[in-house]
């Protein structure tokens, strides 16, 4: 037995508890390890509070990401000891999550746990400062340089937002925040921000295309936002798209992408490969400081996990939320 949240769906009925959990509830894989840290996104609310179907199978340990240490592996490229980092591929949704003790997952799903991070401090970052990672390395690729222009992050205190304004700040770019708390204004220039943005200027129904203003963009929310977004883009520069706070859909025109040469990335942490997956991790690694992420970071037991999971969808949790899952 371990102890862990466990989602149930009897009779209709969704259900997230934290309780013990037989090892049997484990699926079938070749790599167990014991959990330390997980973390708490978006995708995690959704799961814990049934405000969207994320869960596929049931019963379900939630929890897109876990660090700890493999205590049992028959996969030739782990040993017993190594410590280890999981985000995505289905866990927390069709497979068990890190919202518990234990996890027995694919060998092939791990990456190593980067050095210059603590288990808590990879769980700090987790998917959401992972996908930062991926959109930041997007628009580099891209060719968007700090002499470009203002780079656009929406969704400026969460957990995405956050840490891409901490790495783009870092790597030299002037950022724009956008954000529907401007009482964070202070905050989100102390992580690196030069432009605050109150994000009615985004989220309401826009032109078609509007007068050019960003080199790059960072999206986390979708909807109008992501098309005001596109439509205000520089010529020839890049939006990059991951997530959906605002509404999955996109209410926006050929224009932009036809008349201005604008691109837009889809950005897909789940499935990743893992060499691009350890290049973000690396880059992690490389170009976010410590104390910035310790400062958007706030520690919660397992016990709470639920509750804060709807402090999430509700907006009210500011940047990342780590969880200690022995306690």
């Amino acid at each position: 037995m371990f102890k862990g949240i466990l989602i149930t769906k009897d009779d209709g009925v969704y259900q997230a508890q934290l309780q013990d959990i037989d090892d049997a509830v484990l699926p079938e894989a070749d790599t167990t390890v014991q959990v330390e840290w997980s973390t708490l996104n978006y995708k995690d609310g959704l799961a814990l509070t049934g405000k969207s179907p994320v869960v596929r199978r049931f019963p379900m340990v939630p929890g897109i990401d876990f660090a700890g240490t493999v205590t049992e592996t028959s996969n030739a490229a782990w040993k017993v000891g190594d410590r280890v980092v999981l985000n995505g591929w289905g866990v927390g949704e069709t497979h068990c999550g890190g919202l518990a003790e234990k996890a027995r997952v694919k060998g092939e799903w791990l990456v190593p746990l980067p050095a210059s991070f603590s288990a808590r401090q990879a769980m700090a970052i987790g998917t959401a400062g992972y996908t930062a990672m991926l959109c930041v390395l997007a628009l580099e690729k891209h060719g968007i340089k700090p002499a470009d222009g203002e780079v656009l992050v929406t969704g400026a205190n969460g957990g995405v937002g956050s840490v891409a304004i901490a790495l783009l700040a870092k790597l030299g770019y002037q950022v724009a925040a956008s954000t529907g708390r401007p009482g964070e204004a202070e905050h989100l220039k102390s992580l690196g921000a030069s432009t605050i943005i109150d994000r009615s200027e985004l989220s309401a129904p826009g032109k078609p295309i509007g007068k050019e203003r960003w080199a790059g963009v960072i999206d986390t929310v979708g909807s109008h936002t992501l098309a005001n977004a596109c439509a205000t883009t520089k010529y020839r520069g890049a939006v990059a798209a991951c997530g959906l706070a605002g509404g999955m859909d996109f209410p926006a025109t050929v224009a932009p992408f036809i008349l201005r040469g604008v691109t837009l990335y889809g950005i897909d942490s789940v499935m990743a490969p893992l060499a691009i997956r350890q290049e973000a991790w690396e880059r992690l690694g490389r170009d976010l400081e410590i104390a910035k992420l310790d400062a958007i970071t706030r520690e919660i037991p397992l016990s709470e996990a639920v509750a804060v999971g709807t402090e999430l969808l509700e907006g009210k949790v500011r940047g990342r939320v780590v969880v200690d899952v022995s306690r």
